[in-house]
């Protein structure tokens, strides 16, 4: 592993655990509001890891945008990367393969009665109004190898179908845009169980940042929770979800919010070293 990045993960007391898409920047791609922030967590050596059901080929791009060395979480928690130009590189499956998953997804179509359509089985037409990618973007997008997504099946069925994948070991997850089949033993929080045991981290808190339903198992594992707010506000359901535990929500949206929250969070630990032991 490059050794700075293990030292980070290791040795940091706080770690910043984030989804993207809706948290770190808006849906229009464009992390410009959170890069200041991000620069001053690396001058102060705390984690920035990506929590996110993007590809790990699309979280690459990202993490060199924006500098960044340490481990990603990517398709809803199903892997764990981990890139160096060492021979140190790694990565943690959590999840089923895409294959397995593409079969269970057909079953699950017929159990509840309703096609239930791959994201990578839209058009380039079809996915571009839905993601608002295009090009090489798309292509990364598709190069998924441990989680299914696919378009949001209606609200009547949702209970229906939470039902049927208990008997095919899989669990769905509802995002703001579109759907996400995984293995029952992978989520966010299970990946960020998996990092921090991996990390042998003893003295660690985490602050968690996320904005749609999918985001809850991360928010439910994280010490300190900000619930990240659209331009409409915050998700209700994810609301609903979080319930009685404690959370704080954004007054801003997506990457501004983002900016604005952590910072708030970076200032009162310079005034307060002991706000989080």
């Amino acid at each position: 592993m490059d050794r700075v990045g293990f030292l980070m993960i290791k040795y940091s007391p706080i770690w910043i655990v984030t989804d993207v898409d809706g948290t770190l920047m808006d849906h229009s791609y464009d992390l410009t509001p959170a890069k200041e922030t991000i620069l001053r967590l690396k001058k102060l050596k705390i984690p920035v890891i990506l929590c996110t059901s993007k590809t790990a080929s699309e979280v690459k791009v990202i993490q060199k945008d924006l500098g960044l060395k340490d481990p990603y979480i990517v398709e809803n928690g199903a892997a764990i990367y981990f890139d160096s130009n060492s021979k140190d590189s790694w990565e943690i499956v959590l999840g089923d393969s895409y294959q397995k998953l593409e079969l269970i997804l057909k079953k699950l179509s017929k159990d509840i009665d309703f096609d239930l359509k791959p994201l990578n089985n839209l058009s380039d037409k079809e996915a571009n109004l839905l993601t608002g990618l295009s090009g090489d973007s798309l292509i990364l997008m598709r190069d998924r190898h441990w989680s299914m997504p696919f378009l949001n099946p209606p609200n009547h069925l949702e209970k229906e179908l939470k039902k049927c994948c208990k008997k095919y070991n899989v669990v769905f997850f509802r995002g703001n845009r579109m759907s996400h089949l995984l293995s029952k033993n992978s989520s966010k929080g299970e990946a960020i169980k998996r990092l921090k045991k991996f990390s042998n981290n003893k003295n660690l808190k985490i602050i968690g940042l996320g904005d749609s339903p999918n985001d809850f198992p991360l928010l439910e594992e994280a010490d300190h929770r900000i619930v990240i707010s659209g331009i409409n506000g915050p998700n209700k359901k994810l609301l609903d979800d979080l319930g009685d535990l404690d959370y704080s929500i954004s007054n801003e949206p997506h990457g501004f919010g983002w900016q604005k929250e952590v910072n708030k969070i970076l200032n009162d630990l310079l005034t307060n070293e002991s706000l989080f032991l």
